[in-house]
């Protein structure tokens, strides 16, 4: 039986309740499609627009006196836990709808182990919350410690780090429970990032993983045949949207490599997804990286579309 890890991005899943029941309904049915195939399946979810509604949510709600503030660990968490559940029951209902009534749903809060020393925690990049003036942001820093930064001329926002994930706390039970045939949710919005502490325990600290990023380091880790990341397009592209564009249907790591070399993927979108797929290839040189649309992985497992990186 292969095994596969689906990265999904959070922007994908809406930005109210409402849009998101809809949504997931569309990851559902690829999911239980990929389970009717044989495939040992696990979710790994974004959580940009979620964990930032939580975040911004507990920021007014303190300011206001209504609630205290919550660290970012406890919103990721938060995040996991909603976004896992409209998975989850979405999911479940298509495998029923499939005539698949065996299969288990399971979402897992999931912990990414990240190096304290990792250099992003002397240069936090990652905007996070509400868009302050200047005087509210200097007051905030004096206040809290946080860093603020101007973006984009909106006004200033919390940066935090980006570390890069080492392991994941929870991979001995997640392959259990991949080996028991369980489709997993798991890795919501890249981890909450853990650092380990001189005892061996761990603790939370405020940062952001990148999603494609863990998504691969758990691939890596439950040793997946396969590792598809979907996003809006069907095929990854060169000059993308211009009258000269060109699909990617199969590219080498070295093709690949040349490619981000010349700045032909966007930092903000396609840049990262690339990186983590050439990422899981270096680890799994028999592995497949796939690159595709949600409404299309079927066909991109079968070589009809999206676009594959290989080793060689």
């Amino acid at each position: 039986m292969k095994r596969i890890v689906i990265a999904l991005g959070g922007n994908a899943l809406g930005n109210t309740s409402k849009e998101q029941l809809e949504r997931v309904r569309i990851t559902a049915e690829a999911v239980a499609g990929l389970v009717k195939e044989g495939y040992q399946v696990v979710v790994c979810h974004g959580n940009g627009p979620q964990v930032g509604m939580i975040n911004l949510a507990f920021e007014k709600g303190s300011e206001a006196g209504i609630v205290p503030n919550m660290e970012l660990p406890e919103c990721t968490a938060m995040s996991q836990g909603y976004i896992g559940y409209h998975l989850q029951q979405a999911i479940d209902q298509a495998l029923v709808k499939h005539g698949i009534s065996d299969t288990v749903v399971i979402t897992m809060l999931t912990q990414v182990i990240v190096d304290a020393g990792d250099p992003g925690f002397q240069n936090p990049t990652k905007p996070i919350g509400g868009y302050y003036s200047k005087d509210e942001a200097d007051l905030l820093m004096k206040e809290t410690g946080y860093t603020y930064v101007e973006d984009s001329g909106r006004g200033y926002r919390r940066v935090v780090a980006s570390p890069k994930p080492v392991s994941i706390y929870e991979r001995i039970s997640l392959n259990t429970l991949i080996n028991a045939n369980h489709v997993v949710i798991a890795g919501g919005g890249g981890g909450i990032p853990v650092v380990k502490d001189p005892d061996g325990s761990y603790h939370g600290v405020p940062a952001v993983v990148d999603k494609d990023l863990a998504a691969e380091k758990l691939a890596e880790l439950v040793d997946a045949d396969a590792f598809v990341i979907l996003t809006a397009v069907d095929r990854v592209c060169l000059r993308f949207g211009k009258p000269d564009q060109k699909d990617l249907e199969e590219i080498t790591l070295n093709q690949a490599q040349q490619y981000v070399s010349e700045g032909h993927f966007a930092a903000g979108s396609m840049l990262p997804k690339v990186l983590a797929a050439m990422e899981f290839i270096k680890s799994k040189k028999d592995g497949t990286s796939l690159i595709c649309s949600l409404e299309k992985v079927g066909d991109a497992l079968k070589g009809k579309t999206g676009t594959r990186i290989v080793n060689q």
